[in-house]
């Protein structure tokens, strides 16, 4: 038995503290220091799984040598397992198998339950073992020393050894580029070997050439810098888990928790150049925070003055905005400097200690005055000096917080009480109108808002200048600041300017409208009329409701009798020839028009390979159920031809998607033309809802 060592979820994160926390110094974790725990064979599913109260997760040995990092696919990887424990309501016990070609039989025996390895899917493994949604992709590439100039090409590998793990999926790679070229040798490695062994013996010339997988070459090059990555000897391949080929209550269990888990866990981006670089990504990264001055979720629909105006922005330079929902109001800036974000747009005071952070502020695209809010019925306050005595409640991080220190600078006695970072101002004047709160201090248009809806509060008095609102932006982004200042400079009391400030701050009617169905405000925590339903068939063919809901918004504005120009109808927009083959005929009652909609949905979705990325399955599978599922896959046989990546929807298969819209392509296609802009549109307004759904739900909860 290959079973080396068992480790409990405290040991686990034990020896990972410990691990991380050293620098130079190495430790030497042996087997025979962690405790034993009793070992069992269990073969059966889901159920009987739960009735041992753990999960156990068979994993290679961790080289002692070897850093856990943040972001590794080892370690997320494994804080992944963990996740799934914790759902799925089981300890989870990490099994160390001592010999990769072990993991398969360990998991056929039932000495453990699902293998979190890196494991590739092959077809020869696939005879074995049931595996997971991808959990990544990878490609199989040469290594060879710094100094080695003789690995450019497939030829230049005739006469050449590459080694590899015996029984690893590298070994079908080798033989059948073998097959090929039969002058190239092979050596097969032991399966105890680490890839930092491998890697040494290849530096220290004991082999000649070695495979590996893109993505652990990633992590070896964080702390490495002696071996070099060359020719790809693989497409892009899938990495999954494995378990058992008749469990598939687990399997289901488990493709739901990573399809959840992959579609909303959004993937930071670190980047801090200039606007140059972000034309060249074609995408604007805007921080701002959920409220009903800057960016919400009205139904369906993103709103907010802030939005709107950097949204304009970013159409007439052709960038994508991608809006980030800072967690609170004191992350924005830090955020900003990281360079998790390219320009803060949430009603920003400009003020001298902001700019000393790091920050350059544009033209001013808004002027406020700061009023000190009180209740309704408190007519105690006509001027400054009436605040002696009384407390004021404000977020530290902002700029009320500097003008109410400035006060208290002249002489003037009042409590300064900070209130959370994570409160709206409109929550702390919902405080103080509740009588938690004494007072705030709020911008008039913050107080406008509030006012047009509310009865139980004033605007007490005015406290010193009128202000500039403006976006930040690093002070090392000249080019961003310029075209920002541009911009403000000839949209600022505009025509559009005009409209959308009086659509936020003007008109009652639809401020009230408005905060009637922000999904953030909204008290029994849903999204549509229809959020019982769709969770009922969402579930039954995995799919996250959430997605379901922004598609729903999507094709019919959740008007159950929806009718498109083609003869769609109803909430999902489907076809009646379609609903007829599915047994369903009134398509205008809402749970038959749902049903039918998510239904077609996962037939559009088993029409695609499971082994594609959790994220680009789902955003083909959409395309496909708004444009027609040949149209997509002539798109991805065009992006081949392009040098795209055939298995990527954004910035690969929806240029060529835009592309079959002209006859020099469409021309050549099996499916002929389509209007490419409209599932791309199609797909992009989803995706954008959908992570507002994830986002603002996120940070409310």
């Amino acid at each position: 038995m290959t079973i080396i060592s068992r480790l409990f979820l405290p040991l686990f994160f034990f020896i990972t503290t410990l691990l991380t926390s050293c620098s130079d110094e190495t430790t030497d974790i042996t087997t025979n220091t962690l405790p034993a725990i009793e070992s069992y064979t269990e073969t059966g599913d889901l159920s009987a799984i739960k009735e041992h109260g753990q999960l156990r997760i068979l994993v290679m040995p961790m080289d002692e040598r070897w850093l856990p990092r943040k972001g590794s696919s080892f370690s997320s990887e494994q804080e992944m397992a963990i996740k799934l424990a914790e759902q799925l309501g089981l300890e989870p016990v990490f099994v160390h198998v001592e010999k990769f070609e072990n993991l398969i039989p360990e998991l056929k025996k039932g000495h453990g339950d699902l293998i979190a390895a890196n494991l590739t899917i092959t077809s020869s493994r696939k005879e074995q073992v049931n595996f997971t949604v991808p959990l990544e992709h990878s490609i199989e590439r040469i290594v060879s020393r710094i100094d080695d100039k003789k690995t450019g090409t497939l030829k230049s590998l005739n006469g050449r050894t590459i080694a590899y793990r015996e029984k690893s999926s590298y070994q079908e790679t080798v033989e059948k580029l073998q097959e090929k070229q039969p002058l190239i040798k092979s050596k097969i490695l032991p399966g105890h070997l680490s890839t930092d062994q491998i890697i040494d013996q290849l530096v220290s010339k004991q082999i000649d050439l070695a495979v590996m997988d893109s993505n652990i070459l990633g992590i070896l090059a964080g702390y490495r810098d002696d071996f070099k990555v060359s020719l790809a000897l693989s497409e892009d391949r899938a990495l999954a888990w494995a378990i058992r080929k008749d469990n598939l209550e687990l399997l289901k269990a488990i493709n739901q928790f990573l399809t959840h888990q992959q579609l909303t866990t959004r993937h930071e981006s670190i980047f801090t150049d200039d606007f140059d670089g972000i034309k060249k990504r074609k995408t604007l990264r805007v921080i701002t925070r959920n409220n009903a001055a800057s960016y919400f979720l009205w139904r369906g629909e993103l709103l907010g003055f802030e939005y709107e105006l950097v949204k304009n922005f970013a159409k007439q330079h052709k960038l994508r905005l991608e809006i980030i929902s800072a967690p609170s109001h004191e992350a924005q800036i830090p955020m900003l400097l990281e360079g998790k974000g390219d320009i803060i747009a949430s009603f920003l005071t400009v003020t001298d200690i902001r700019k000393k952070r790091g920050i350059a502020f544009s033209r001013a695209h808004h002027k406020t005055s700061e009023i000190i809010v009180s209740r309704l019925n408190d007519n105690t306050i006509e001027s400054v000096d009436d605040l002696a005595g009384r407390s004021i409640y404000v977020r530290k991080s902002s700029a009320y917080w500097e003008t109410l220190q400035a006060l208290q600078n002249t002489g003037l006695k009042f409590n300064l009480l900070s209130a959370p970072e994570t409160m709206e101002t409109e929550e702390i004047i919902a405080q103080v109108a509740s009588g938690e709160f004494d007072l705030t201090l709020a911008d008039n248009h913050l107080v406008d808002i509030e006012l047009t809806w509310r009865d139980d509060i004033q605007a007490a008095l005015v406290l010193g200048d009128v202000r500039n609102n403006a976006w930040a932006m690093r002070d090392n982004n000249p080019k961003l600041i310029t075209a920002v200042d541009q911009y403000i400079k000839k949209q600022y009391k505009s025509l559009f300017y005009n409209i959308t400030y009086d659509k936020y701050f003007k008109n009652k009617h639809k401020i009230k409208k408005y905060r009637s169905q922000r999904i953030d405000l909204n008290p029994d925590g849903t999204l549509s009329p229809y959020d019982s339903l769709i969770k009922k068939y969402a579930q039954k063919h995995d799919f996250d409701w959430r997605m379901i809901i922004a598609q729903m918004y999507q094709e019919s504005r959740f008007n159950p009798k929806a009718k498109s120009w083609a003869g769609a109808r109803g909430l999902m927009q489907v076809m009646p020839r379609t609903a007829k083959e599915m047994g369903i005929s009134n398509l205008k009652d809402p749970e038959l028009g749902i049903k039918a909609g998510v239904q077609y949905l996962n037939w559009v979705r088993d029409r695609f390979e499971e082994e594609l990325n959790v994220k680009d399955r789902m955003w083909f599978t959409l395309a496909a159920y708004n444009a027609g599922q040949g149209h997509v896959k002539d798109a991805r046989r065009l992006a081949r031809q392009q040098g795209l990546n055939p298995n990527k929807w954004f910035d690969n298969v929806e240029k060529a998607m835009l592309l079959l819209s002209k006859k020099k392509y469409y021309k050549k296609s099996r499916h002929g033309y389509v209007r490419g802009r409209e599932p791309v549109a199609y797909v992009r307004e989803i995706r954008n809802r959908y992570q507002a759904y994830i986002t603002l739900i996120a940070n409310e909860t």
